[in-house]
């Protein structure tokens, strides 16, 4: 996943760093770092990880050594971005199979016309690749993997729609993969030894596009040229519905492409890496016990739980991934890499030195995701209390899935249902005492022998809406005909959602005792996103930050 980490040459910081870490010492077995272009005019995003010259090699070998250091395997993924980047990011005209309209959102909307490739370019290009490599090789790296996935260039010369060519590279199935199977045979003569792993998109969802039928034939292909494991994904920029579907969000089923990969390895003899929405660990380890993969990747999965295998090996909980997507969305806009449900995602420098509460008495009001998150956070070292009123966790987040949209995606009731379960039990399994039908406005006297109260009540609607606003969405009202397009427009939102509603911090603060020391967090400071709500958690947890 394209961190945005690195500066804006591409040289690795100790922001990349610090990511990639936090992600080994939670137990990942392999960690491919980021989309590196082997060219400069592949790159496809600013503050995209540099491998297209030797002076990135320093600050790559520091990466991959401190990876082995933890005890990881490093990869690194070796993608072009051919017709899919603009002059203004790569420095260079772009290029690709043929020179068609494509649509290249990056922090702005832009539709540009790419320079077909000659012979010699694509030549060029293959060596290019071969080049990466070698330098991936010299900076320690295990393996690397050719990403021939999503719309990029390989996948450009794969698909009929992006590839209108007319000599050996265009055309039938076969010509059309014989540049994916050129950079592939170039890597594993430039590396021999080094593992080579292939990414590939095996059906596009356009009609235009490659389908199942031609993808599966193609990594097949790819698995008999030499790769030493096939990695099947799906998905195109140009997909349909959206190019959402090649990182499936919420509304799509668990395990989206494991079919796919289920049939590819039955007719591969190397390994089959399986993706998308597998975070799930008993879905996860089913997919490998089945014999439908040999390895499982995670993306977005680790982003909220960069502990997920060593919480899996502990048997604790783990924080679960809401698949919202807001991860990749923020980041196309030009944000850094970040994460609704973890607030130190992309941020694991600021909490290198993180210093949470220890030996106090603490009680949180309420059991929303902002209230779970910051008892989860402070438990161990601590007796932690929370006090909901309702029968129920989870606050008005529970609410999030009956809308049509949460943030930019499909809402899932069942998403949100499984996050707020696994922070409960998250929190239990760490001594948390979790009171129901607790409400200290009613009844303060709940709150004596209190070290530290932290108030996470949310928000409430102002001239007595609430009820009105749940019972609305109780009645699926938000995904009625006519009424789901109310539901869904920015500026209805950002009413119902933000200034419809006021925080409660300073009407419940009334009731805390003198002399205890307090915190605010979430909406109940300030309604807003749920981001900024669940991240203020974090902060307030571990850096002490009051709001």
């Amino acid at each position: 996943m394209t961190t945005r980490g690195a500066d804006e040459e591409g040289f690795v910081t100790e922001d990349t760093i610090a990511y990639y870490m936090a992600r080994v010492r939670g137990g990942t077995g392999l960690v491919t770092v980021e989309m590196a272009s082997p060219e400069r005019a592949g790159r496809h995003r600013r503050r995209e990880l540099g491998i297209y010259d030797d002076r990135f090699l320093p600050g790559l070998t520091r990466l991959v050594d401190a990876m082995h250091v933890g005890g990881a395997k490093a990869s690194i993924q070796l993608g072009h971005g051919g017709g899919h980047t603009r002059r203004d990011i790569c420095g260079e005209t772009p290029v690709a199979p043929s020179a068609i309209p494509h649509p290249v959102f990056e922090t702005t909307f832009e539709v540009i016309v790419p320079e077909a490739m000659s012979k010699a370019r694509i030549d060029a290009c293959v060596a290019a690749f071969a080049e990466a490599a070698r330098r991936a090789q010299q900076a320690g790296f295990d393996c690397v993997e050719i990403h021939g996935a999503h719309g990029y260039l390989i996948s450009q010369f794969l698909t009929p729609f992006e590839n209108r060519r007319t000599d050996e590279y265009g055309g039938s199935l076969e010509n059309r993969a014989r540049f994916g199977l050129e950079v592939l045979r170039a890597i594993k003569a430039a590396v021999p030894g080094m593992g080579v792993i292939y990414r590939i998109s095996v059906e596009d969802y356009f009609p235009e596009g490659m389908p199942w039928s031609e993808g599966k034939q193609a990594a097949i292909w790819m698995a008999e040229a030499g790769a030493d494991a096939v990695h099947i994904a799906a998905g195109h920029y140009r997909s349909l519905p959206s190019a959402a579907r090649q990182i499936p969000p919420m509304a799509y089923p668990d395990a989206t492409f494991l079919d796919y990969a289920a049939e590819i390895k039955a007719a591969v003899k190397v390994p089959v890496i399986a993706v998308g929405r597998l975070g799930d660990p008993v879905l996860a380890m089913a997919a490998v016990e089945s014999g439908k993969c040999d390895f499982v990747a995670l993306g977005r999965t680790l982003l909220a739980e960069p502990e997920w295998v060593a919480k899996l090996a502990r048997g604790e909980p783990g924080r679960r991934c809401l698949a919202c997507n807001t991860c990749v969305d923020e980041m196309r806009g030009g944000a850094r890499l970040g994460c609704v449900v973890n607030g130190r995602a992309g941020k694991e420098v600021l909490y290198a030195d993180a210093k949470p509460p220890q030996g106090e008495r603490i009680a949180v009001i309420g059991a929303g995701p902002a209230g779970l998150t910051y008892a989860s956070l402070v438990a161990d070292g601590n007796q932690v209390t929370i006090f909901e009123r309702d029968a129920v966790p989870g606050g008005a987040f529970r609410y999030a899935g009956k809308a049509p949209l949460f943030q930019d995606v499909e809402a899932s009731e069942r998403s949100f249902a499984r996050y707020i379960q696994q922070l409960v039990l998250a929190c239990t399994a760490r001594g948390v005492d979790i009171r129901y039908g607790a409400d200290p406005a009613r009844a303060p006297a709940l709150l004596r022998g209190f070290d530290r109260i932290v108030i996470a009540t949310g928000a409430r609607y102002r001239f007595g809406l609430g009820g009105l606003a749940m019972g609305l969405l109780d009645l699926g009202v938000g995904h009625w005909p006519g009424l789901k397009q109310i539901f869904s427009h920015p500026r209805f939102r950002d009413w119902f959602y933000h200034r419809a509603r006021y925080g409660t911090a300073a009407d419940v603060a009334r009731w805390v005792p003198s002399g205890t020391k307090l915190q605010s967090i979430g909406d109940a400071v300030r309604p807003g996103k749920s981001k900024p709500a669940i991240s203020s958690a974090f902060e307030a947890a571990l850096l002490g930050t009051t709001f």
